[in-house]
């Protein structure tokens, strides 16, 4: 069988964007992965999370991880080990603690 001179690089190529996107997948953050997985013993605490510092969910005019605008903002959460999420100070939340649940602020 006879090659030509472009079947080479094409073929190159097509193993350098496979490697690329291998290696772009292995590289997604450990927060957006399936929490329902064994080993993934974390839940979603509301009311925790430093400004710009939840994993999630952080309200209108916001995207997502990172982009909380306020610290212990009642409706971002950040993933803490399963168990713990009512137990960990939150000085927004009517109970002092963080929330399995976004919550409304209590006043200040």
């Amino acid at each position: 069988m006879r090659t030509t001179a472009t079947s080479k690089p094409l073929s190159t190529l097509a193993i350098a964007l496979a490697l690329s996107g291998a290696i772009a997948a292995a590289s997604l953050p450990s927060a957006a992965q399936d929490m329902s997985k064994p080993g993934m013993d974390k839940e979603k605490c509301f009311g925790v999370a430093l400004k710009g510092k939840n994993d999630c969910a952080a309200g209108p005019g916001t995207t997502c991880a990172g982009t909380s605008k306020l610290d212990y903002q009642a409706n971002s959460w950040s993933l803490v080990p399963k168990g713990t999420c009512e137990k960990t100070a939150s000085s927004t939340s009517p109970t002092g603690k963080g929330q399995l649940a976004a919550f409304a602020p209590k006043k200040a």
